[in-house]
């Protein structure tokens, strides 16, 4: 762990990471059909209708990818926490400052690195 960052500091930025690790599985959760396959609807209006709703579904995809990277990032931070080193940038080795984690509990580098 890093040396800048206390056990308390460590355990709030845990707690961050988990809380956002379950919003991300409750929306993926509730996410699940918004991808589906657009079927055609003879009743709908017309080729708008269906164009928007393909829009729709092309955005709730790329939200899904999101997420999806957004757990595994969380992830790897909890790991980072549970092997002792949370808080080291995983380019240069120097310590990442609490701020930034404070910021992004999931950030991997330093700011430095992170330019």
């Amino acid at each position: 762990m890093a040396d800048d960052l206390s056990e308390r500091e460590i355990a709030t930025l845990k707690a961050l990471l988990l809380q956002r690790q379950a919003e991300l599985k409750a929306l993926d959760e509730e996410a699940a059909g918004w991808s589906d396959t657009v079927e055609l609807d003879q009743q709908s209006v017309g080729r708008l209708s269906r164009m928007d709703a393909m829009q729709q579904q092309e955005m709730a995809q790329a939200e899904a990818r999101r997420r999806v990277h957004d757990l595994a990032r969380i992830d790897i931070a909890l790991n980072r926490i549970d092997e002792d080193e949370y808080g080291w940038c995983a380019e240069c080795g120097e310590p990442i400052a609490y701020k930034r984690l404070e910021i992004d509990p999931a950030a991997a580098l330093c700011i430095g690195c992170a330019s």
